[in-house]
């Protein structure tokens, strides 16, 4: 394990003004999209979705890196560059979605297990040849009736630290992903008590496996009220009490935290994430790894029409720019009128 590289790489994935883009979505996922903007789910018209996000102009100076799902990894521009080439030519690190996805927990109802740790260790060896640097696996933790249980918590723990300590001996920083969901009825309350008890979990996991946290990526959920809670939180109030759980439970030696926007709009995870930066310094670089909160403009605007290409592009600019300015704590929701 070459600690100095892992650090280096994960400190530049929380470079202050920079996050990542999340374009990882299964092939699945990527057709439910396109199915809204009525365009064919093809692997050229994925790729061609991909390089306008890559290569959209200006981006690159507020993206860190990009993590990508395993076609897109193999996939090259029009121009015969692979992709993790080319992110990697403009100062992007190339990343990789690693996770088979979260099934059902025999004997657990309602909750999951994140599976595709068979075989990973050789996957990784193989992504790294490819170009990737850093590497993604979400732990899905859901809230309601009498869940999440002990078990479910731990078992998903155990997973992440297993494929935390597999990514660092492979030579690619691991994000690791613990996402209490925002379904659901629960209070903000009920849903700092869960994402408290699952981050002390997953600590302590990654310290049993020896895992170099100097060498990691966290991306948890911001503390949020569920989407069916007729408690409503402000955004002040997420942020407050984001940070006090960040700070009871993530270890200072973590470079940075990157949150995922878990089901908020691109402009809610942009205010939350700026607030919390607004308070003055923290023991990590908080940043943002935003799937749908940065593309879904984008989507929108290109509408997978070719004319509309620079329109996604100048989408996609203008969403990453808001998100470094709230990474540093200076975003206010008054920019969002001027930016479109």
């Amino acid at each position: 394990m070459n600690t100095q590289e892992l650090s280096a790489t994960a400190h530049a994935l929380g470079a202050k003004h920079r996050g990542i883009l999340a374009a990882d979505e299964s092939t699945s996922t990527i057709k439910k999209r396109f199915d809204s903007i009525k365009l064919e789910c093809t692997e050229e018209t994925r790729r061609t979705y991909r390089e306008m996000l890559f290569s959209a102009p200006g981006a690159a100076e507020y993206i860190s890196g990009v993590i990508m799902y395993d076609e897109t990894l193999r996939q090259k521009t029009k121009d015969g560059v692979p992709f993790p080439a080319y992110l990697a030519k403009h100062n992007m690190l190339p990343g990789i979605k690693v996770d088979t996805g979260a099934k059902p927990l025999a004997g657990f109802p309602g909750e999951t297990i994140t599976e595709g740790l068979d075989g990973l260790r050789e996957r990784l060896a193989e992504y790294y040849k490819l170009g990737a640097r850093f590497a993604k696996w979400r732990a899905v933790i859901d809230i309601g009736s009498g869940i999440p249980s002990r078990y479910a918590i731990d078992t998903n723990a155990e997973s992440l630290a297993r494929y935390a300590a597999l990514c660092q001996e492979a030579g690619i920083v691991p994000i690791v992903e613990p996402e209490v969901l925002m379904d659901g009825a629960h209070t903000l309350e009920r849903c700092e008590e869960v994402t408290n008890g699952v981050l002390d979990t997953v600590f302590q996991h990654l310290f049993d496996a020896h895992v170099y946290l100097e060498g990691m990526v966290l991306k948890p959920n911001m503390v949020i009220p569920g989407k069916k809670s007729p408690q409503k939180a402000s955004p002040e109030q997420v942020a407050e009490a984001t940070l006090r759980t960040l700070k009871r439970r993530v270890p200072s030696a973590v470079p940075s935290i990157a949150f995922l926007s878990g089901g908020q709009s691109p402009t809610e995870a942009t205010l939350h994430l700026s607030l919390m930066n607004a308070g003055g310094p923290l023991p990590w670089a908080l940043t943002f790894s935003y799937g749908r909160a940065l593309q879904e403009n984008a989507l929108s605007a290109w509408g997978g029409k070719p004319a509309n290409y620079p329109v996604g592009q100048q989408a996609l600019f203008i969403r990453s720019k808001l998100n470094s300015l709230a990474a540093v704590g200076s975003y206010k929701s008054s920019m969002e009128a001027s930016a479109a």
